[in-house]
């Protein structure tokens, strides 16, 4: 019976502590639910080394401006707010035995408010920047990736093409560019700008879920900005026929583009381009079928124009077609307007030369030709001239010269010392021209030079000139010199280091004359030389009294246009060379040749 009475006191003894237990975790329990719903910061300090660097939640902070100061603090705190808010909703729906399992999916969020607790607000908005510059960068890498695809896939160019249609690298300058115009934006003040609003703006722009690009503005097909022609240039699905004019770029986007261009680098002359066919450019959904598909891309452009004149023959289309085509080294397919088989055929040798394939002349052919990259017009520069800091390429005068000895298999790259050959005579070709600005005394010219150890060539590069035949004779020789005109376009076949000698007839004319062929012969690395003639030399005493202003102030013709200045200084006046002066001119020639 004792033990019996021993047992019960037993049990009820730890009835009592079983109770006592199981109060205190109840009281424990209690106490941490109510501890989490109240501080729920707490529970996030165990997880902050899972929180990721940038905070995800970007939706509910504004990354801060450079000058932006101001209401911060607030901004800080009712994001602050408001998360707890979201978490306390969230919560009051999960029972406290689930909360170790829901808690994986709310560490973003605790993590972001541990954050604005522990760290400051410049350092989060810091990291916020950061981020949004490296996803800029990478925006601009794939662009400029994508850009350097689709250029060398098809021959590609050596350096990267540029995206005209859009030049914004500040958004806040208010001096963002499209299609080659300045466009302000609506506040170009700093001051007034809601950085904020920007820099959502910008974000909704480029950016879709989870950092996608999206909505990015395509490159128009055509480049309206250079002073001295129109380009266009497209990539893709493109059809070119004859009837009307026109290439077209097939896309399957809303895009609508169509511009009319006259492909010949004479931009704003409008006598030169009433001589060159009209090109409609467009975009759209629907194109005409195929009839011949390409692998190569293609140059559109014409031959009309001022082309016929040998200064204009250069630097209106060989220059050009030069730069444009020379970087696809062959994989090219010509198609010419105005083409003329007197003029095909005179410069044949510079066509195969680019292309290896069969030109197609747009004016007479029929079919469809459809093309995956496109260029309409030519790349041109300065009259005459290349500026290797313009050129994508990087490409010279002196790569033009190298080019136009290979084209006809020219022997001499550089002229040589008169004491490494001294049984050969220094050889100096002088261009005759047969109309106006000619030399009335070229005998007396080629005495005095033969006087002084020269071997002489006259002749003149007229129109119908075999070019092949002229381009060696000037090849063979070390001085070539002429009155300003177009027979001086020949010096792109000269050896480096050989001498033009310009004779610039009176009138003013040395600017005009520097900027048709000095530029370029000073890049071909020439030796140039210009000679003013003094009125005694002009046959214009024989017109004009000396009291005349056309001695007196030939400046003041340059005012009344280019047409009453050409027919008073150049159709009309002849040159009478004086002998002893010109002398000296052509003995430093010949020093140059000793150095």
């Amino acid at each position: 019976m004792a033990n019996k009475m021993k047992l019960v006191r037993n049990i009820n003894r730890e009835s009592k502590k079983f109770i006592l237990g199981v109060f205190v975790i109840g009281c424990f329990l209690i106490s941490m639910t109510f501890f989490v719903l109240s501080q729920p910061q707490a529970i996030a300090v165990p997880f902050l080394h899972l929180a990721p660097s940038t905070p995800k939640a970007t939706d509910t902070i504004h990354s801060q401006q450079p000058g932006e100061v101001s209401g911060q603090d607030n901004e800080t705190e009712q994001s602050k707010l408001e998360i707890k808010r979201k978490l306390e909703t969230q919560e009051n729906s999960i029972e406290s035995d689930d909360l170790k399992a829901h808690q994986d999916e709310m560490d973003d969020e605790h993590s972001l408010i541990m954050t604005l607790d522990n760290t400051t607000v410049d350092s989060v908005q810091r990291e916020t920047l950061s981020a949004s510059d490296e996803l800029d960068s990478d925006i601009n890498m794939q662009e400029r990736s994508t850009k350097s695809d689709e250029s060398n896939s098809y021959g590609g160019s050596k350096n990267e093409i540029k995206d005209k249609s859009t030049t914004c690298d500040d958004p806040n300058s208010g001096q963002c560019e499209k299609h080659g115009e300045a466009r302000p934006q609506e506040n170009s003040n700093p001051d007034n700008v809601d950085p904020t609003q920007e820099e959502n703006k910008r974000s909704s722009k480029q950016f879709g879920v989870g950092g996608q690009i999206m909505n990015q503005e395509k490159k128009p097909l055509c480049d309206f900005s250079h002073y001295r022609v129109d380009q266009c240039e497209m990539h893709g699905d493109i059809r070119i026929h004859r009837n009307p004019s026109s290439v077209i770029s097939v896309e399957s986007t809303e895009r609508s583009e169509s511009w009319q261009v006259r492909p010949y680098p004479r931009k704003g002359d409008n006598v030169a381009l009433g001589h060159v066919t009209e090109v409609t450019v467009k975009s759209s959904k629907e194109g005409p079928e195929c009839s011949i598909t390409h692998n190569v891309p293609a140059i559109v452009f014409s031959v009309g124009g001022y082309t016929g004149n040998l200064f204009h023959d250069f630097t209106d289309v060989m220059l050009p077609i030069f730069l444009t085509a020379n970087q696809f080294n062959g994989e090219v397919q010509f198609i010419i307007t105005e083409t003329r088989p007197w003029w095909m055929h005179k410069y044949l040798p510079v066509f195969q030369k680019l292309s290896q394939y069969e030109i197609i002349d747009f004016d007479n052919d029929d079919q469809v030709h459809c093309f995956k990259h496109v260029i309409v017009g030519l790349r041109a520069q300065i009259e005459f001239s290349i500026d290797p800091s313009q050129d994508p390429n990087g490409y010279s005068m002196a790569d033009f010269g190298r080019f136009m000895r290979s084209v006809y298999s020219l022997e001499r790259d550089t002229i040589t010392r008169i004491e490494d050959h001294p049984h050969r005579k220094p050889r100096l070709l002088i261009i005759s021209r047969q109309t106006t600005r000619r030399f009335t005394n070229v005998n007396e010219i080629v005495q005095m030079a033969e006087d002084l150890g020269y071997e002489v060539v006259v002749d003149d590069a007229d129109i119908g000139s075999d070019i092949a035949r002229f381009a060696k004779i000037i090849n063979s020789c070390d001085v070539l010199m002429g009155v300003h005109g177009a027979g001086l376009t020949n010096l792109v076949f000269l050896p480096v280091n050989a001498t033009i000698i310009q004779i610039v007839p009176w009138g003013g004319l040395e600017g005009i004359a520097m900027f048709d062929f000095g530029n370029g012969a000073k890049a071909m690395k020439l030796n140039y030389v210009q000679y003013s003639i003094s009125v005694e030399e002009s046959t214009l005493t024989e017109i004009y009294p000396r009291d005349d202003p056309v001695f007196r102030d030939p400046l003041s013709f340059h005012q009344r246009g280019w047409d009453f200045l050409k027919d008073t200084f150049m159709n009309k006046q002849n040159v009478k060379l004086d002998i002893n002066r010109f002398r000296n001119v052509l003995w430093k020639a010949l020093e140059h040749m000793m150095q």
